[in-house]
């Protein structure tokens, strides 16, 4: 196994030093290495990324701040010459929190760390499936996708229909759509997202899920046929 890595620290010695321990180890791959938030981002934004090496104290930006803008995080080890922020760290979900000056030994264990947590979360995926979660009834509800029949819009709420059960939740068709997956969800209307595994026939107007005959937008049969031949 293999991690895809980050250094991210404004000093310049000490992000070679960072990045020559990450290209010694048999299990990390560097993507890239930054001396500030901004780029960093950037990168992120276009690349895998799995673990990030990451200096507290940059100018502008801090690494703290930095975590606060990104809608997915990696897991995240924090490098830095100071012990007083180790309690913040961990309230980030620190997989590990370095203290400058880095030892070899420390650094490994560091990522061995990491590479076990990666593990156990591709574990617990495999085994539970591919979920999103809903806020119902103030809560928080786990959906696994692959029971979700269809996705309706519904004033301002959106209509989520699985084998079980339905769900209105406060939120909107573009929020959803980019959250599942597009190999498995298309949405065929303005109002319907639909998961291309319980479509059971179509025509040029409508799409069939069990008795519910869900209509199709005008340049919509043949995205939909497309997508169930691949």
């Amino acid at each position: 196994m293999k991690l895809n890595c980050i250094v991210v620290d404004d000093s310049s010695i000490q992000r070679i030093l960072v990045t020559k321990l990450v290209e010694s180890h048999p299990n990390l791959t560097l993507v890239g290495d930054f001396s500030n938030a901004v780029e960093t981002k950037n990168c992120l934004t276009t690349k895998d990324v799995d673990l990030l090496f990451l200096d507290i104290e940059m100018p502008v930006i801090s690494g703290f701040n930095l975590l606060d803008g990104l809608k997915e995080k990696p897991q995240t080890i924090f490098i830095t010459s100071k012990a007083e922020y180790a309690v913040k760290a961990f309230d980030y979900d620190a997989t590990d929190y370095l203290q400058k000056p880095i030892t070899k030994e420390r650094f490994n264990a560091a990522v061995k760390r990491a590479i076990d947590m990666h593990q156990l979360r591709r574990d617990s995926f495999e085994e539970e499936g591919e979920h999103i979660f809903i806020k119902s009834n103030l809560k928080k509800l786990k959906i696994y996708t692959a029971k979700i029949k269809w996705i309706e819009a519904y004033g301002d709420y959106v209509k989520i229909v699985t084998e079980d059960d339905s769900h209105l939740v406060l939120s909107t068709m573009k929020s959803f759509e980019q959250d599942l997956s597009k190999e498995k969800f298309i949405r065929v209307h303005k109002s319907f997202i639909i998961n291309i595994d319980k479509i059971e026939k179509f025509n040029s107007k409508f799409a069939e899920i069990g008795i519910t005959k869900i209509p199709l937008s005008r340049n919509k049969k043949e995205d939909l046929a497309k997508a169930l031949d691949s």
